[in-house]
């Protein structure tokens, strides 16, 4: 069974911004990745904070509430629930289909 995709309409006048953003946010996963693997939990909320800002600008609010989420957890160092937030923002990212309109 294939994943549904999360299809996403953002404004024609930001296509050439697009790949570059969702390249960035691919690293973020890593960067994310990276900060868990040392218990980063500062790395981790700066970073969650940042998808929190960007996602909702571009029209990517699901990723926006994965940051929030991300952001919160590592404010209160709660490392439970990080990995499969990370696995979340990851998932996103394959999924996520853009059309522009």
């Amino acid at each position: 069974m294939t994943a549904e995709k999360i299809i996403v309409t953002v404004d024609p006048d930001l296509e050439e911004l697009i790949p570059g953003f969702l390249e960035n946010r691919a690293r973020d996963v890593q960067s994310l990745r990276d900060a868990l693997a040392k218990s980063d939990c500062r790395a981790i909320q700066s970073i969650g904070h940042s998808l929190k800002g960007v996602g909702g600008g571009y029209g990517f609010n699901g990723l926006s509430e994965l940051g929030a989420k991300i952001e919160s957890a590592a404010k209160a160092g709660n490392v439970e629930p990080l990995a499969g937030l990370i696995d979340g923002v990851a998932d996103y990212l394959q999924r996520v289909q853009v059309v522009y309109g």
